[in-house]
């Protein structure tokens, strides 16, 4: 994997990695991706194909050897067009360090991706459940959105030449499979807070969109029929934020051919 295929995007671009990190309930769930056609959406690397010689890439995660894993999948003359950060978005106080952080180190921030980072969860049937899991689950997938984007939000919304783009899976509208119903509650939600801020600021300058992915992602020496190339994604993604000519909207991605229909070629 190469990060210089792009070589015009926004000169500073903020991925902010919104999943914790080190908590999985199904036993292997997040290699079965990789082996079989599964529900699971993992975990890929967007910021990997976005690194060029003519903008600034910032990464924000709590995961401190995914920062690690992509820094290995940068090539030398770039990598300093790369800048990784430690931070837990999750929280007001975390946040606000890895902001004031970023602005110290990159300066004006023009595009923020937001990854929220739909992990495998497959606990058990409601019933079987402690609040506590439910409330981990609602923290990791819509709290964490809603800080992070609290946060940022400010730092583009007021400008056109801006965008602020979440990444989000299907998994919230429907039942995966039996035993993943917290999964589907806690995705729902973070749908459902992106519908709320599409509506709640119809006007804003910056350009606002959803990409929502309904399958699943991997490397190409991890490919499952149905899959989307990370690479491609990547592509995609890039293409779609240097674009700017949309707003407000919803990019659903359900299959490779997606990648060109609904964001390249711009059809809905």
């Amino acid at each position: 994997m190469h990060g210089e295929i792009f070589p015009s995007l926004p000169e500073n671009l903020i991925y902010v990695d919104c999943a914790s990190s080190g908590h999985c309930h199904c036993e292997g769930a997040s290699q079965l991706p990789y082996k079989n056609p599964h529900p699971c959406i993992p975990d890929f690397d967007p910021p990997s194909q976005v690194v060029s010689p003519s903008f600034k890439v910032a990464v924000v995660s709590r995961d401190s050897s995914k920062l690690e894993k992509l820094k290995g999948f940068v090539s030398p003359s770039t990598k300093c067009n790369l800048t990784t950060l430690v931070g837990n978005v999750g929280s007001e106080e975390g946040v606000e360090e890895v902001k004031q952080a970023l602005l110290k180190s990159v300066g004006k921030i023009t595009d923020v991706v937001s990854s929220l980072g739909f992990s495998w969860w497959q606990g058990g049937p409601p019933h079987s459940q402690p609040l506590k899991e439910l409330h981990w689950v609602i923290e990791t997938l819509l709290f964490s959105t809603f800080v992070s984007w609290k946060a940022f939000f400010p730092l583009v919304r007021d400008d056109p030449n801006c965008t602020y783009t979440f990444i989000t899976g299907g998994a919230g509208e429907k039942l995966l499979m039996p035993g993943t119903g917290f999964l589907t509650v806690g995705a729902a939600s973070a749908l459902a807070f992106c519908q709320v801020l599409r509506e709640e600021y119809p006007e804003v300058p910056c350009k606002l969109n959803q990409v929502k992915i309904n399958t699943g992602v991997a490397a190409p020496d991890r490919m499952a029929p149905g899959y989307l190339n990370h690479l491609d994604l990547g592509e995609a993604m890039a293409t779609l934020i240097e674009r700017r000519n949309t707003s407000h909207t919803v990019f659903p991605v359900s299959c490779p051919a997606d990648l060109k229909t609904v964001i390249l070629e711009g059809s809905l």
